[in-house]
């Protein structure tokens, strides 16, 4: 990368927030420490270091964020070659046949945010550190800043899209919003468009069983859904240590060794079955918790089928939509952090655009746009 693409634009420091441009190069470095990690007045002084150039901490946030709005609102996936994703993403099925498979997979993740009465809270410290701070005579004081409207919960629920191939690496589309899962389904609608997903040959799609999540799915003509083998090991493990059973605690690790070994290898019948013995030989509450693993399972026999996902060398994993829900959140995870929900959406669709390999072809293309 040429040195001249870091020179930066003289920075109102007075104010304390951004009055005048940098140069393009000085904003990918920033939005590249916003998502490394750690405080606002780390990565400013590592920005420091790094260019010479000193930002203040709201400067340096307002960069980040308005980088990762103008993300969300551009989509710059849609601009990929037509080619991008299907390219590398075909493979030798177990017959020998050449075929296009791509992965689907959605889930939600949760994110810190600052609630209305830690704003309040917060107002409150300001202005009485404001009447207790003298102030010279003549001079009046100017009005505190207005505040975008604090959440009504600690935590809020965003969503997240992962599309996929094999590989799991080179060529994925990970997208992110705060919206609901309706909002969610239009994203993965608009993505799927994007990696040609209704010509692929092998479409699967996996999920941890969130029924919501699968409604969204209807509109993309997928070849199978599957329920991440792990969320359903996690359910048998949990339904035998409510239960119990009156055996030793190594026959109980044997039983679910037995179980998840015949889901997985003769299919939901035979799995069904040894789940219904189970049961019967259980009473009282017992019997009533093991009802709610059955209740489990047959809502989601379709998605049951890893037998079949084997034989023809599919995923039964969600692996990578686990890895992203991490990714996307770390920033937002540190010890004390809040944020606002829309600040927080745009870090994640900085760190998405990370992710999905499209952060060099982002601002190749906002060079070619000022070059122009």
């Amino acid at each position: 990368m040429s040195a001249d693409r870091f020179n930066p634009v003289p920075i109102d420091a007075l104010l304390d927030r951004v009055q005048a441009t940098v140069s393009l190069g000085v904003q990918e470095l920033c939005c590249r420490l916003g998502i490394a990690g750690g405080s606002l007045e780390r990565r400013a002084e590592n920005l420091y270091r790094a260019s010479g150039l000193r930002l203040g901490e709201e400067s340096f946030r307002q960069i980040i964020e308005n980088e990762g709005k103008a993300i969300l609102e551009a989509a710059p996936a849609e601009e990929l070659p037509r080619d991008w994703f299907a390219r590398d993403c075909l493979r030798i099925d177990p017959a020998g046949k050449e075929v296009f498979r791509v992965y689907v997979s959605a889930d939600g993740v949760m994110v810190p945010v600052t609630t209305q009465a830690e704003k309040d809270k917060r107002r409150q410290t300001v202005e009485k550190q404001r009447r207790e701070k003298p102030r010279r005579r003549g001079m009046k004081r100017g009005r505190i800043r207005a505040v975008k409207k604090g959440a009504d919960q600690r935590y809020k629920q965003n969503y997240l899209t992962v599309i996929y191939g094999q590989d799991k690496q080179k060529h994925k589309l990970v997208s992110a919003t705060r919206g609901n899962h309706e909002s969610m389904g239009r994203v993965l609608a608009r993505d799927s468009r994007v990696v040609r997903l209704p010509g692929a040959q092998e479409k699967i799609g996996l999920v941890d069983g969130a029924v919501c999540l699968r409604r969204n799915w209807e509109g993309l003509t997928l070849t199978a859904v599957g329920l991440d083998f792990f969320h359903l090991s996690e359910h048998v493990h949990g339904d035998y240590l409510e239960c119990g059973v009156p055996e030793p605690a190594e026959g109980n690790s044997a039983w679910v060794s037995d179980v998840l070994s015949t889901v997985k290898h003769q299919g939901y019948l035979a799995f069904w079955d040894k789940l219904v013995v189970r049961r019967n030989g259980l009473k009282g509450n017992r019997r009533k918790k093991a009802d709610k693993l059955l209740h489990y399972v047959a809502q989601r026999e379709d998605m049951i089928a890893y037998d079949k996902f084997i034989a023809k060398g599919w995923d039964i994993g969600t692996g990578p939509m686990e890895s992203m829900c991490k990714a996307t959140t770390r920033r937002m995870k540190g010890p004390g952090m809040r944020w606002d929900a829309e600040n927080a959406e745009s870090l994640m669709a900085l760190e998405a655009l990370y992710q999905s390999n499209l952060w060099d072809a982002w601002w190749a293309q906002k060079y070619r746009r000022i070059a122009a």
